[in-house]
């Protein structure tokens, strides 16, 4: 159940907290994972909401000894500064990236690098580096229970975003198959229900990326030289038109990751796209 402030134990080493921050692009509202019992990771603590905080703190409290970060996005970290403040808790994490939708006042007193690993006596948390959704997003990988926390790489009822300059389609399908590597059993994302069939899942995540950037090919076949308004409507005709300013981000993306493997053609004076003929 995905109840705002009622901690969910998802198995003996992982409770969930839903923040209370529900939308279009946030589902039910961000999770918010409590890892351990004596000494507690809370794991992407979420937006800055009062009775979210004040939920974290009631659940686990003075046992918080780590707060770690997937990314920057302010659904995902803000809450950081009041649950470190109240605790006195590590806080780990990547730097905010460079896109437009950053919380700058992220401070991690430990930087995050690929492979580093938070051991306790109650569990062992890898962190993967999966840049794409933003260059920073980290996924953790829970040994005990061969379960991954995906933050935003990854959920459930929706596709990621993928906002240019710092996220990067080639590098988000790159992601996707580097945690084919990892012998997943359930997926715990940002963002809805927990996935199990984590391979499968992956899997279509690729599959559903290539098939879209197929559209985008046919799209530019179709129109010849055109604007992103344009091909929006044509890449995204399966997408209420509500979401065509996000679907742009994620179009963007795809075209730039075109134009790194000398596909398509922008001419920056109007903004307009080509397919080059190879």
């Amino acid at each position: 159940m995905l109840d705002h402030g009622i901690p969910f134990a998802l198995n003996s080493r992982v409770r969930r907290l839903v923040a209370p921050n529900p939308g279009v692009m946030t589902g039910a509202g961000t999770n918010t994972y409590l890892l351990g019992e004596e000494r507690v990771a809370v794991l992407d603590p979420g937006p800055a909401i009062p009775e979210h905080i004040d939920a974290i703190l009631k659940t686990a409290g003075d046992r918080i000894r780590w707060i770690v970060c997937t990314h920057t996005h302010p659904d995902h970290s803000p809450a950081w500064q009041a649950v470190a403040q109240a605790t006195g808790a590590e806080v780990i994490g990547a730097l905010p990236a460079d896109d437009m939708f950053q919380d700058d006042t992220f401070k991690p007193t430990r930087e995050l690098q690929h492979d580093d690993v938070l051991a306790t006596p109650d569990f062992t948390l890898r962190a993967v580096h999966t840049p794409g959704h933003v260059s920073n997003h980290f996924c953790f990988f829970l040994e005990e229970e061969q379960m991954l926390f995906a933050g935003d790489h990854i959920m459930n009822g929706s596709t990621v975003v993928i906002i240019p300059p710092s996220g990067d389609m080639k590098a988000y399908i790159e992601s996707l198959q580097l945690l084919q590597r990892y012998k997943t059993k359930l997926i715990a994302p940002g963002h809805g229900e927990v996935m199990e069939e984590s391979r499968a899942v992956v899997d279509w995540l690729v599959k559903h990326r290539l098939k879209r950037e197929r559209k985008v090919i046919d799209g530019l076949h179709q129109t010849g030289r055109t604007s992103l308004d344009e091909l929006v409507k044509v890449v995204y005709d399966d997408v209420n038109t509500s979401l065509h300013k996000m679907a742009k981000l994620s179009l963007s993306a795809h075209l730039i990751k075109l134009h790194q493997e000398n596909r398509a053609l922008n001419h920056p004076g109007d903004d307009t796209w080509e397919m080059l003929e190879i």
